[in-house]
């Protein structure tokens, strides 16, 4: 899913960077100037709820939208999501125009870096 996500987001002219676990998401977050988080809520080690919780407690990183991509369709998890401060949840699977879409939407208006987006 990652390599899908770098793909998409790259075409359309994002700078993607890649964590595959919570720990590194959370120091690239902490080190670069990321404008947009997408999280998987099944990661190895510890998992994405881990990161909403830890994200909740940090406002650098409270102020970055945070969209969760998950196979976890259920209401609860969507609602509790949303709860801990994700910005959208999105349910694979989901198509390349999909995720553009709801990226594009969030993104619009806001300063990434050299472009406004």
């Amino acid at each position: 899913m990652r390599e899908f996500i770098t793909r998409v987001l790259g075409l359309d002219g994002y700078r993607v960077l890649q964590a595959e676990d919570v720990d590194t998401g959370l120091k690239l977050a902490r080190e670069n100037r990321v404008c947009l988080i997408v999280l998987d809520l099944r990661l190895p080690k510890l998992d994405g709820w881990h990161f909403l919780e830890w994200r909740g407690k940090e406002p650098l990183l409270l102020a970055i939208p945070t969209v969760v991509f998950t196979a976890s369709a259920g209401v609860t998890q969507r609602e509790k999501a949303l709860c801990m401060g994700a910005t959208e949840y999105l349910v694979k699977p989901l198509s390349a125009d999909q995720l553009k879409s709801s990226i594009d939407r969030i993104m619009q208006g806001r300063r990434c870096g050299n472009h406004e987006r």
